[in-house]
């Protein structure tokens, strides 16, 4: 039985270097930009703008900018408009970023487990010849197996 063949290629190193240059020059492109690291906790505590809330952010600015009388003094209305003008931005980029990042995880995906399933059938070759004894197979199998090792529980002292 043969093995399935989605994928066959492979990224020449100039093309890889290239390529990570470009994200390299993305990166540094955007470092002005992207100035915060969040925490789990961070995100779970801001507020958050869907697609509903952006329409509703805009007009409530816009409301602000036509209806300066109504704009507490603490609110800097042009300041939130520049926030959420990069916001948005940002999220054109994201998009971007989003796909991309999706295919290059799905054909790493694939790739991967090809790999990984070439190796399996390999092992488990190796693993019939070393309980035959075909010479070199135990050494081999012995390396390969350490993958599969449990670790044993430990005890449980009460």
């Amino acid at each position: 039985m043969s093995q399935e063949n989605q994928i066959s290629t492979t990224i020449p190193a100039e093309t890889l270097a290239d390529i990570l240059a470009k994200v390299n020059v993305l990166n540094e492109s955007l470092a002005n930009y992207l100035l915060f690291n969040l925490t789990p906790t961070d995100r779970l505590e801001l507020s958050k703008m869907g697609d509903k809330t952006i329409a509703f952010v805009q007009k409530a600015l816009e409301y602000g900018e036509t209806n300066p009388t109504l704009v507490p003094g603490y609110l800097d209305i042009p300041e939130a408009k520049k926030d959420l003008a990069l916001s948005q931005d940002l999220n054109s980029v994201l998009k971007q970023v989003s796909t991309l990042q999706r295919a290059i995880e799905d054909t790493m995906m694939v790739a991967g487990s090809e790999a990984y399933n070439a190796a399996l059938v390999f092992y488990n070759s190796v693993k019939g010849a070393s309980r035959v004894n075909v010479p070199g197979s135990e050494a081999v199998y012995n390396d390969l197996r350490q993958r599969f090792a449990v670790k044993p529980q430990k005890a449980v002292t009460k």
